[in-house]
């Protein structure tokens, strides 16, 4: 016997259990494969397959029979994870800068987000300023790398602080008629600030005459 067998496969897609392995038998891939004189040893190069297997892999069936002659075919295995990460978050606290600025990351909200192929990390917001001073909801989008996706919300809870800058001026106030006077908080500024703003008030803006003088 010189007739090598004839060898027919058939795709297959498999998909990834909850460890991220799965595998295949040479009975998946044959779809036929036949010789002339009967029985056929059927083997395949790789059986076993894992996270860094996504998508399609191509795999040779190879039939040898009774008398040793063989041949080979080969076919495509596709490679699925349909398994969702685990995303977990956790609250961060966010301390403006002198110029009204803070951020976060998204790898300080993850709090032991997983999944078995890996995840890659992004959140919803990660720049702050004064206008979100207090508690901002954010969202941590875990990914694996065959695209599942899984939420998580957390609380980014913005503080200022950081000291206005003062600075005072001198003012003179000028009795009227009836001995009374007054000034205000604007007017003895001298360009006091603050990166998120800021509101003036004055220990005293009334004046008489018991307050002639400095």
């Amino acid at each position: 016997d010189s007739t090598d067998p004839t060898v027919v496969t058939q795709n297959v897609t498999i998909i990834l259990d909850a460890d991220g392995n799965a595998s295949i038998t040479t009975a998946d891939i044959d779809n036929g494969s036949v010789d002339n004189c009967g029985d056929i040893t059927l083997a395949l190069d790789k059986t076993a397959f894992t996270c860094s297997d996504l998508g399609n892999n191509t795999v040779t069936l190879t039939a040898t029979d009774l008398c040793s002659n063989s041949a080979s075919a080969t076919a495509t295995v596709t490679v699925v994870d349909n398994i969702s990460p685990v995303a977990i978050a956790q609250n961060v606290t966010v301390q403006l800068d002198s110029s009204g600025n803070g951020s976060t990351t998204a790898a300080a909200v993850d709090n032991g987000s997983s999944d078995i192929c890996g995840v890659t990390l992004s959140l919803s917001q990660t720049a702050f300023d004064c206008s979100h001073v207090g508690e901002n909801t954010v969202t941590l989008t875990v990914t694996d790398p065959a695209g599942n996706a899984s939420t998580a919300t957390a609380t980014v809870t913005v503080e200022d602080n950081v000291d206005p800058v003062i600075a005072a001026q001198n003012v003179t106030v000028t009795l009227d008629s009836s001995g009374n006077g007054t000034t205000t908080a604007a007017a003895v500024d001298n360009g006091s600030s603050d990166a998120c703003g800021v509101t003036l008030s004055l220990s005293q803006t009334s004046f008489d005459c018991t307050h002639v003088g400095n």
